[in-house]
């Protein structure tokens, strides 16, 4: 999680900028994205399975 935020610092400052490298921006969104996924399934295996 401490690298996702990373992430959101690191694309902020970025978009800020006026200059930006638009493929390192789009990486590191994917990356984002990845990282976010990756937390979901984490989050969906540690909750138990309520029996209907």
């Amino acid at each position: 999680m401490l690298e996702h935020r990373d992430l959101d610092l690191v694309i902020e400052s970025l978009t800020e900028q006026p200059v930006r490298d638009e493929v390192q921006l789009r990486r590191l969104k994917k990356r984002k994205l990845q990282i976010k996924d990756t937390i979901s399934l984490l989050q969906i295996q540690l909750t138990p399975d309520i029996p209907a």
